[in-house]
């Protein structure tokens, strides 16, 4: 109860609309999420104080969009350019008003972070609670590889439980890694902890794929240069004008590294 005390009076004194702000800020110092001029959504959102840190942090080049079933009050001189969207992530129309307020086009994907404080009506029955936590954040996830940029984070909440794992593993398939964190701001009786995924993968391969490639140049390394739908793989001990078997080992967002497969 006392830390529970000391983060509401805190977020009381200080201008937050909610304690739970004080578990992005910490998410944030930990990984880095919320970089000066990033666009940011942010999942249920209700009542802002999690878009109060997220425009100080990302400033007055950034943007900060918050998404809620409930209607968001504006807030007071926000540090960044901040809209709200009311709607239901679950429901194709609120993804369209999400895309409309970015002002994506085509396939722009202008997003760099996805943040999700979203959790489920609690029932009391802790797998039902657990189970509707992992739903929420895949679909937290899905819309995360929609928006987000090459290189764009994502961080959602969800109750821990048998399904966390396969979840982690999902999101890590797309990112070049996730961890799990729990705030010090969460209460101690919470089984809630957030999931941190960072650089998101846009390529077309994956660690572990297999393929035949045509070495196209050299790079300044020395190591063979390959092209996948216009994705960069490196691959060492390879020459310009080779066709190699090769096994992908490595992925960043903008590009990968490979090896030979030997025959």
């Amino acid at each position: 109860m006392a830390d529970k005390d000391m983060y509401y009076n805190k977020a009381k004194q200080q201008g937050y609309r909610a304690r739970s702000a004080y578990k992005l800020q910490q998410l944030d110092e930990t990984t880095g999420l919320l970089g000066e001029g990033n666009t940011v959504v942010d999942l249920g959102a209700a009542p802002g104080g999690w878009m109060q840190v997220a425009a100080e942090r990302v400033g007055p080049g950034g943007t900060v969009v918050g998404v809620d079933r409930q209607s968001i009050d504006d807030l007071d001189d926000p540090d960044a350019t901040v809209e709200t969207v009311r709607g239901d992530i679950t429901e194709e129309r609120t993804i369209e008003l999400i895309r409309e307020t970015l002002g994506v086009e085509g396939e722009k994907t202008p997003v760099d972070t996805l943040i999700s404080d979203m959790a489920p009506n609690m029932s009391g029955e802790y797998d039902l609670d657990h189970a509707r936590s992992v739903h929420l954040a895949r679909q937290a996830f899905e819309l995360a590889t929609d928006l987000l940029d090459a290189g764009g984070d994502l961080a959602v909440k969800v109750f821990d439980g048998r399904d966390l794992d396969t979840l982690e593993a999902e999101i890590g398939r797309e990112f070049e890694y996730v961890r799990q964190l729990r705030p010090d701001a969460s209460r101690d009786s919470s089984s809630e902890l957030y999931l941190v995924a960072k650089n998101r993968l846009t390529g077309p391969v994956r660690p572990g794929d297999e393929l035949t490639v045509e070495i196209e140049g050299v790079g300044d390394e020395g190591d063979g240069i390959a092209k996948i739908e216009g994705f960069t793989l490196f691959v060492p001990g390879t020459s310009e004008g080779e066709t190699v078997d090769i096994v992908v080992d490595d992925v960043k967002p903008r590009f990968g590294f490979a090896e030979p497969i030997e025959q």
